[in-house]
């Protein structure tokens, strides 16, 4: 009896590792010293910081993984990994600076997870950040035949005197949404079960969408990274920035206020797409409900002074990014004001 009898082979996780190099490497910045396959990854610290301050997130792309294996489509799923992940980073004024993954099988699938790999690769350029290495565990009998787990990590730098804390934001900021591209990474538990109860199938495309359920619902992550960046070495005046993830506005605006504040929000001010209508309709969800799971077409939050908002959409917007005037920063206990539902 060897390894390969037990179910791990050895030899192919080698040669898939030769396989995805190009892919990896395509997405180095100057700062990767090394290559691929030590035991760890090495990153030179950027020039031009005087107090650099190193800011680490990870995350995963949850049950949406489940959709990518029923549709037998993986290559979009690996730009969700990274993008749930230096989209938070990002929330504090952090630079993403590298991303590692962490992928688990039960049986290693060359072709599909070269797949997941070349999704993760094509994140790591929309972010700017370097795939410096990860790991891929082949584990029998823990999964499923043809499934797979991922889990993303990113470490990202900011100069202390621009890192974002809460205690910038004041009193009277307007609160700007940034679209999302879809459904994003969250709530596919509920996604699942509404197209499970309701008797429909991936395929199906009902009119409103402009496509098939699957390939609607499997659009990636929108990465805000190199956008808002910019802002800010432009000078627009960025105090506060909320990634709407899980438990959508509600959850995740208030995270970014500091004390003694809410968010009074204005209903109706930016366009739902029509995904989200879909869903509530095809699974009777109350409008409470679809606010407290998805992001409702707001994928990023950025908190500006009032004076310059006009600006900072304009800005926004000449960079293809739909962006709404949402609500203004008010005196409050936490929480949001008029929300819908």
């Amino acid at each position: 009896m060897d390894y390969r009898e037990a179910g791990v082979d050895v030899e192919a996780g080698r040669a898939f590792v030769g396989r995805i190099r190009n892919m990896v490497h395509s997405t180095h910045r100057r700062e990767v010293l090394g290559g691929l396959g030590g035991f760890s990854g090495f990153f030179a610290m950027p020039a031009g910081y005087r107090e650099p301050v190193l800011v680490s997130g990870t995350d995963g792309v949850g049950t949406k993984l489940k959709l990518a294996h029923q549709l037998n489509r993986h290559d979009t799923v690996g730009v969700d990994l990274v993008a749930m992940c230096v989209n938070d980073v990002l929330t504090s004024g952090a630079e993403p600076l590298f991303f590692l993954d962490y992928l688990a099988t039960g049986k290693l699938n060359q072709e599909q997870l070269a797949e997941v790999v070349a999704g993760i690769a094509e994140g790591c350029k929309q972010a700017g950040c370097a795939l410096l290495g990860g790991e891929t565990a082949e584990m029998p009998g823990f999964y499923q035949p043809g499934e797979y787990d991922l889990a993303g990590f990113c470490v990202g730098v900011v100069e202390r005197s621009q890192l974002l804390d809460g205690t910038q934001v004041r009193v009277g900021d307007v609160a700007i949404g940034l679209a999302s591209s879809g459904v994003h990474s969250n709530g596919f538990s509920l996604v699942r079960k509404i197209v499970a109860d309701g008797g429909f199938d991936w395929g199906d495309s009902p009119e409103r969408l402009g496509g098939s359920l699957g390939e609607v619902l499997l659009t990636p992550t929108r990465i805000y990274v190199k956008e808002i960046l910019e802002a800010r070495r432009a000078g627009v005046g960025i105090r506060g920035m909320a990634h709407i993830t899980g438990g959508g506005l509600p959850e995740n605006l208030p995270r970014c206020l500091g004390e003694g504040q809410s968010v009074r929000i204005e209903p109706g001010s930016w366009r739902v797409p029509p995904v989200f209508e879909w869903l509530a309709d095809a699974g009777g969800v109350s409008v409470g409900e679809m606010f407290n799971t998805f992001n409702m077409g707001i994928g990023f939050v950025v908190l500006v002074p009032a004076v310059e908002a006009e600006a900072a959409m304009e800005w926004f917007a000449s960079r293809a990014i739909a962006c709404y005037r949402i609500g203004e920063v008010v005196e409050g206990a936490g929480g949001l004001i008029g929300l819908p539902g």
